[in-house]
């Protein structure tokens, strides 16, 4: 199966959206089937039968071609630039955390985690208003977050602030992430997972009961809001982008992508 999820494409044909052709697009990456309860209620993000773009039972964006729904697809405005509307994706991973949680102006986030997800979570909630931190151990990858007025920290210095925080988003994919961000909430508190993890992770069960804790999973968001977001250069993703290359280079990108301290690698197809 081809790999990749996040793009910008023109679209060659579309029998049933010829409006669409010639035009540039992003494209939600679940593809319901169109009849089960789901996405009759308009979610096929959820359908028991979907297929994911690049992920499960579609092929990705690392190619010339992809094939998606027409009604996945999203045009670009013509003035964003193809390096800004690739992260739809991500960013509507993110934005799609208030979904799932109350988040105002008197909340206060803590984000674990400095990458891509942890970056563009903390960016997508500080538009809320709520008092937003994040925790990270990269200082370069935490100024693109103190650039927007985000306060952000280490993990050894955190440790005063235990139990202070309303809503806690694990996005650093790491054990020891999950359970500073258990750690940070007060009690019924909520904690989104926004990373998955490699193999199992230990989880303070007892910890949840006395606190009243919540656990809430976050994975895809919609593409519209984080359009808009795009459109009106709200969030900063510009900085996020370490290297581009040609998609003939695509296995050297790939192995550039797992690199410590890279943070999102463009493929361009010429």
């Amino acid at each position: 199966q081809t790999f990749g999820h996040e793009f910008v494409g023109v679209v060659e044909e579309a029998s049933d959206a010829p409006d669409l052709i010639g035009r540039r697009v992003v494209g939600e990456i679940n593809a319901g089937c169109g009849h089960c309860a789901q996405c009759v209620a308009g979610d096929p993000r959820h359908c028991p039968a979907r297929t994911v773009l690049g992920i499960h039972g579609r092929d990705g964006a690392h190619a010339e071609f992809l094939t998606l729904p027409a009604v996945n697809l999203l045009p670009v405005p013509d003035d964003m630039p193809d390096e800004v509307a690739v992260f739809a994706e991500p960013l509507a991973a993110a934005h799609g955390i208030t979904e799932r949680a109350a988040v105002t102006k008197e909340t206060r986030v803590a984000v674990i985690g400095d990458g891509k997800l942890g970056l563009l979570c903390a960016q997508a909630l500080a538009l809320t208003g709520a008092q937003v931190l994040l925790v990270g151990k990269h200082d370069e990858k935490l100024s693109i977050a103190a650039r927007r007025g985000i306060e952000t920290a280490k993990p050894d210095e955190v440790q005063a602030r235990a139990r202070a925080f309303d809503v806690a988003v694990e996005a650093s994919g790491a054990a020891a992430g999950f359970a500073l961000a258990l750690d940070l909430l007060r009690p019924r508190g909520v904690l989104v997972l926004k990373s998955t993890f490699q193999g199992n992770t230990s989880i303070n069960a007892a910890r949840i009961v006395v606190d009243e804790l919540s656990l809430i999973g976050s994975r895809c968001g919609r593409f519209a809001p984080a359009l808009d977001l795009l459109r009106d250069q709200r969030v900063d993703v510009l900085s996020l982008i370490s290297e581009e290359y040609s998609l003939a280079d695509g296995v050297r990108a790939m192995q550039r992508a797992t690199a410590r301290g890279v943070l999102k690698v463009l493929l361009r197809r010429s």
